[in-house]
């Protein structure tokens, strides 16, 4: 469980990374959300590719493969899109009801053990997430898609624990990661934008950071269940809040510290229970 831990707050610090070079294409250069994502899953599948053990490919006559990739399409591209119009704050709101939904389809299709200590923490997580982020009551277009990914990503989580027994992660990376760049290939080839030396750069570093952060979550995935890692997820706002105020100016308040502190001690909490 310790080396779990030690994996995914690697791996939620380098997502969030992503997803920040993301946001400045899309909000400061013009750059649309489809090809962000397109772009991920491209250049991703491309650096994997020299590492992909031969068997791979068997992984592709698997339906459930396809339908994992999918979702992981769906909540990068919906992620991209909230960004791109949306305050971080509410983004951040929306999108982590991933963890929270992650935990309850593992327990009712998994059937993987829950209890009413683990359950209060996970919630408890959550609660700390609406103190960070301080969401406002409108709706509106982009929380509209920071739910749909959210709850792509929840369904994607709970997805890869139960296909970890399939093939090593580096396979399964590898898989979704394709399948998700052909899906998204026309309308990535449709907002191709110039590639200047900003955008390219970006565009790798969203693109590695986001492979990485993602391999490395699955193999968390092989170490522990997905009711124990679900907690874990939330470690990416600590990384969104510190690239926030280094990027954006966001500097954390009273409250964002209070909720962070609730995030750790719950995620950790959760670790250590039986």
């Amino acid at each position: 469980m310790q080396r779990a831990i030690v994996i995914m707050f690697i791996a939620m610090s380098l997502i969030p990374a992503g997803d920040s070079a993301g946001k400045i294409m899309t909000s400061q250069l013009g750059v649309a959300p489809v090809f962000v994502a397109w772009s991920r899953f491209a250049f991703g599948t491309f650096l994997l590719l020299p590492f992909v053990p031969p068997d791979t490919l068997r992984l592709f006559r698997n339906w459930r493969i396809w339908l994992r990739a999918a979702m992981l399409c769906g909540g990068i591209t919906s992620i991209q899109t909230a960004l791109q119009t949306e305050e971080v704050a509410n983004v951040f709101a929306a999108f982590f009801i991933g963890p929270l939904l992650s935990y309850t389809l593992a327990a009712i299709f998994l059937r993987e053990p829950i209890t009413l200590a683990r359950s209060g923490l996970i919630v408890a997580g959550f609660a700390g997430v609406l103190l960070v982020v301080q969401p406002g009551y409108g709706v509106s277009i982009g929380l509209l898609w920071a739910l749909a990914a959210g709850t792509f990503y929840g369904i994607f989580l709970t997805m890869s624990r139960w296909l970890s027994h399939l093939a090593p992660p580096l396979s399964l990376s590898f898989s979704q990661l394709l399948i998700s760049g052909l899906l998204l290939l026309p309308w990535g080839l449709l907002h191709l934008p110039d590639l200047t030396g900003p955008i390219a750069s970006l565009t790798v570093v969203s693109a590695a950071c986001s492979m990485v952060g993602n391999l490395l979550m699955l193999y968390t995935y092989r170490l522990v269940p997905a009711t124990k890692v679900a907690p874990l997820i939330y470690f990416q706002l600590l990384s969104a809040v510190t690239l926030g105020w280094l990027l954006f100016g966001a500097l954390p308040d009273v409250l964002t510290w209070a909720g962070l502190g609730v995030i750790l001690v719950a995620g950790i909490a959760s670790t250590r229970l039986r």
